[in-house]
Formats: C-alpha cells, sequence, structure tokens
C-alpha cells in the first residue's frame, strides 16, 4: 500500500508510541541526528524492528528536491511483454529528464519485491515502478510495508496503488470476434501460464466473446508462452479446429510451424491470431494477424501515474488512470473457412 505523508506520520507515531518518546526523537533517531541518549536511541530501533517499520531516504527527502531517478522493479526475463514494458518505462522516463535504476528478480514474490523497493528506496528514487505480471508479484505489490510512492504495471488487482496496464479482456475479444465475423463457428484457445495476470484475463476475454455470440465454448490449451507450446499444440488440435487464438504471437509462431509440418494450410484450413504484435509478426509465413499493445504508451501513463502520485502527496487518492486500449492488427493468417 503506497503511504501519503499522513500515513507515514501515523506509523512513526506507532513507533513513538511503543518506544515511549516523542515523534520529534524517532525522526532524530531515524536521521541519526548526534543529540539523542544511546539508551533512548536503542529503545527506538527496537521498537522500529518491532513494528517492520522500514524509513527511507524518499519520505525524508520529500520536503526537498526531488530525485531524479525512478526505481524499477521487474524480473529476470526475456518475454516481449515483460521486456517491452521495461523499455517503455525508460523511454517516458528518459523523456521527461529522468534516470531509472533497475532491480530485476528472478522470482516475483512477496519477499522478493519488497526487499526490491527498500533497496531502491535506500538510492533516494523519486518513486517506484513495479512491473508485477504474475499474481503474487501483483499481491506483494499492494501490500508493500515501506511508505514508498509506487505504481504497478500490468496488474488489475484491486489495491490503493495506481495501476497501469493494456485491457487484456477487450484484446481477447477483439481477437475472437476477428475470427467469428470471418464466419468460423468457435475459437479455440492457447492460454498462457495459469499464474499470470495477463493469460487469465485474456481466457475471460475468449470465453466472454464466445458467450456473447452464443457459440460453444471450447477447452482451453494450456500453454506457457513459448513457441514449443504452440508447436506441440499444433500437432494436437482435431480436424474440427478451424481457428485459434494463442495468447502470444511466439506461441502463434510455433503453431503455425506444426501446421504447416501436418499440411494444414493457414489461413484456409486453420486460422491462427496471436497477441503482443512482436516486431517479427508481420515477416512471419503468413504474415500474423495479433493483438498489438501499445508499451509506449504504457510507459508514459506510468510516469505520469507516479509524477501525479509525488505532486498530490497531501492527497491520499491518487488519479484515476483508465486502461491502454489494444489494437488488432489484421494480417494474412486469419481468414474465412474454407
Amino acid at each position: 500500500m503506497s503511504q501519503q505523508p499522513a500515513a507515514r506520520a501515523a506509523v512513526m507515531n506507532d513507533v513513538a508510541r511503543l518506544a515511549g518518546v516523542s515523534h520529534q526523537t524517532v525522526s532524530r533517531v531515524l536521521n541519526n541526528h548526534p543529540s539523542v541518549r544511546d539508551e533512548t536511541r536503542e529503545r527506538v530501533l527496537v521498537a522500529v524492528k518491532q513494528l517492520n517499520y522500514r524509513p527511507n531516504a524518499l519520505a525524508r527527502g520529500l520536503a526537498g528536491r526531488r530525485s531524479r531517478v525512478i526505481g524499477v522493479v521487474s524480473f529476470d526475463t526475456i518475454l516481449y511483454g515483460p521486456a517491452a514494458t521495461l523499455l517503455g518505462v525508460e523511454r517516458a522516463a528518459r523523456h521527461a529528464g529522468y534516470g531509472i535504476s533497475i532491480v530485476a528478480l528472478e522470482k516475483l514474490d512477496r519477499a522478493g519485491v519488497t526487499e526490491a523497493v527498500n533497496r531502491l528506496t535506500e538510492q533516494s528514487v523519486a518513486g517506484v515502478v513495479i512491473i508485477a505480471p504474475l499474481l503474487t508479484a501483483a499481491a506483494a505489490a499492494h501490500s508493500l510495508p515501506t511508505g514508498v510512492p509506487a505504481v504497478v504495471v500490468e496488474s488489475d488487482i484491486a489495491g490503493d496503488l495506481p495501476t497501469i496496464s493494456v485491457d487484456q479482456v477487450a484484446g481477447a475479444r477483439l481477437a475472437v470476434e476477428h475470427l467469428l465475423a470471418l464466419g468460423h463457428e468457435t475459437v479455440w484457445h492457447l492460454t498462457g501460464p495459469r499464474d499470470w495476470l495477463e493469460a487469465r484475463d485474456r481466457v475471460d476475454g475468449w470465453r466472454q466473446a464466445l458467450e456473447a455470440a452464443g457459440r460453444r465454448v471450447p477447452a482451453a490449451i494450456v500453454g506457457d508462452w513459448s513457441p514449443r507450446s504452440g508447436y506441440e499444440a499444433g500437432h494436437r488440435i482435431g480436424p474440427d479446429v478451424t481457428a485459434v487464438f494463442c495468447a502470444n504471437d511466439q506461441q502463434a509462431l510455433g503453431m503455425l510451424r506444426a501446421l504447416h509440418e501436418r499440411g494444414l494450410r493457414v489461413p484456409e484450413d486453420v486460422s491462427v491470431v496471436g497477441f503482443d504484435d512482436i516486431p517479427e509478426a508481420e515477416y512471419l509465413s503468413p504474415p500474423l494477424t495479433t493483438v498489438r499493445q501499445d508499451f509506449d504508451e504504457v510507459g508514459r501513463r506510468c510516469l505520469a501515474a507516479l509524477l501525479d502520485l509525488l505532486d498530490a502527496h497531501d492527497t491520499l487518492d491518487a488519479p484515476p488512470h483508465p486502461r491502454v486500449a489494444p489494437t488488432l492488427m489484421v494480417r494474412a493468417s486469419s481468414g474465412p473457412p474454407s
């Protein structure tokens, strides 16, 4: 939870009450002021530890000059979506005259996200951007113990932090509605991993579009974002499948290869639609119909949300930021069923 000055003061008051000292004494201890007795300093530090209160340089420096560095918590991955999100944030920060400091985690769990944010606040960053596409990371981001201004990207879990994301449900519906409009009776879906928020939302959008059209909802095929999962699914699908919506473009790439090996034509026998619009999508054979995510716009809105949060630090509510709308890119991999 992102704590504004009033909330931070309340936490410091808790420390003061537990230690039996004044709020001013706690502030002096946290700022290493010399005019504090050793016994008093020890009581305050014990109370700080018991309450899990983590003083940060940002909170102490808000009254002064704002740092020109923004912290970013991401995770170590070469997946296009998170990597492009990070690049979008960096571009927006650079355009606004800010640098970024990145902590890339191997595992996006509560302990890792919390520790990463603490490390960044110790560097006196102006605020923190948390790229949290996994359920565990999103939950951790919305329950931070530190009082740091933060914005979460790629998450829609309810919480007090501003959240910036592409409308994944709308994007999936665009893909499915496009295929239905071409004349396909139903659309099969190769999903992303179950613990990814984007994968979950794309499943929801796929199902909503089919149900709204009164069409049969086939059993979803579980994938893992990789071209291999698309390749394996492409070899498994039955002869009744005429249209497949893949949860990302890498899966679609593997699907195209498998269908080619089976002697099935795209789109005459099977239409394939992806998601993301990777730079290679329009150069696949055939060029891939896909849903484009505007990661530069995500970065711009993310930085704007963080600056709004810093500029409005005397209020408890951050301005709302609507989701970024996706765009359907129609190419040659989708067509009417033969």
